[in-house]
């Protein structure tokens, strides 16, 4: 999908600086891929004490799918 968004030269600059990418729109997708990636971690690390397993560890390491 296409969109078009306005970002700040001196943020876009610094962006291609830190990401290594060739391209503005390569630095972009991984930034944008990093940040979700962030807040999906944010989630989980919520979930902490919260989550309770019914199995053991070696359990689901050896679980027949």
């Amino acid at each position: 999908m296409r969109a078009t968004v306005t970002i700040d030269n001196k943020i876009l600059d610094e962006l291609l600086a830190e990401s290594g990418q060739k391209n503005k729109a390569s630095a972009v997708r991984e930034a944008v891929a990093l940040y979700l990636k962030q807040k999906k971690i944010e989630r989980i690390k919520q979930k902490k004490g919260k989550v309770r397993f019914d199995k053991t560890a070696d359990e689901i390491r050896h679980y027949e799918r």
